[in-house]
């Protein structure tokens, strides 16, 4: 099962899903992973009921980083700003489908620090501080 789930990930970074910045949107942020360096910019389009219409991102980083948030475009359609705030780690987590090491949490959880700041309008807290290390160094375990 974890092969199904690993295959998921490597198309989602080397085809990302809503990738490459709109020419109109509502909210917006960027941000970077502290220990590798990863970065993405999170656009987000909102229809008349304040519902998320459209949602796109940018940034490079490892195929963690940009599978998890490439899977976390394709479940926002519809939601609230409140919805997207109550969002959580697990949320993200069950997309990816396989275990993520401490090192690798900030990697798996920065589009949903990103989208969560497009929400509020300023920088949100991080889910799980995961673990002082390079998460470079376990990029092979997929």
């Amino acid at each position: 099962m974890d092969e199904l789930y690993r295959e998921n990930i490597l198309d989602h970074y080397k085809r990302p899903r809503h990738f490459g910045r709109p020419d109109e949107f509502d909210l917006e942020f960027e941000d970077t992973n502290p220990f590798c360096g990863d970065e993405q910019h999170v656009y987000i389009t909102l229809d008349d009921e304040r519902r998320v219409d459209g949602v796109a991102f940018e940034g490079k980083g490892c195929a963690i980083s940009t599978a998890a948030t490439s899977m976390l475009t394709e479940e926002l359609a519809g939601k609230t700003r409140e919805e997207l705030l109550r969002l959580d780690k697990d949320f993200v987590l069950e997309l990816l489908g396989i275990d993520i090491s401490a090192t690798r949490m900030k990697c798996a959880l920065l589009g949903l620090k990103v989208v969560k700041s497009a929400a509020l309008g300023n920088a949100a807290d991080w889910e799980d501080e995961g673990a002082a290390g390079n998460p470079a160094l376990e990029r092979d375990a997929l």
